[in-house]
């Protein structure tokens, strides 16, 4: 089944990729491998007051599984910018994922499988990927969640 399908049933419509707040490029594919700066859970652009704070003091579980996979959709933006097209992507090698967490707050894990779902839901198989999760003081525009990839292209 195409990356796109899968998108499609999984009721997900791409946004036109962040543009960068800061001095960096968004994306870089070196031989291989396609690096993708960390994303925000930006919708539309902007950060929804559910995706600001800290996990564990005033943004929820739930809404923090959520604003991860707000950043794997823009990974896919920024991927699908790019490339051209996402049927260039063989697999996902990596996610790193920022957790702005409150004291205290260990239940890293579980925030960022919003955004390893989503991979492996519009990857299949090739969307199973080694990755790191790591509890931050603070990150951008005070968001929740930032997530940043690595893939490998054919």
């Amino acid at each position: 089944m195409s990356i796109e399908k899968r998108l499609t049933d999984n009721g997900i419509i791409l946004p036109e990729a962040p543009r960068p707040v800061a001095n960096y490029i968004p994306a870089t594919l070196v031989g291989k491998l396609l690096f993708v700066s960390g994303q925000l859970c930006l919708d539309q652009g902007k950060l929804n007051p559910d995706h600001i704070g800290k996990i564990g003091k005033n943004v929820t579980v739930e809404n923090g599984v959520s604003a991860a996979k707000l950043c794997a959709i823009n990974i896919l933006a920024q991927a699908k910018a790019a490339l051209g097209d996402l049927e260039s992507i063989k697999s996902c090698v990596r996610l790193g994922g920022f957790i702005n967490a409150a004291p205290g707050f260990t239940a890293l894990p579980p925030i960022m499988n919003g955004a390893s779902d989503l991979m492996v839901a519009i990857l299949g198989e090739a969307g199973k990927h080694t990755r790191t999760t790591i509890g931050v003081a603070e990150l951008p525009m005070g968001a929740a969640v930032e997530v940043e990839a690595i893939f490998e292209v054919k």
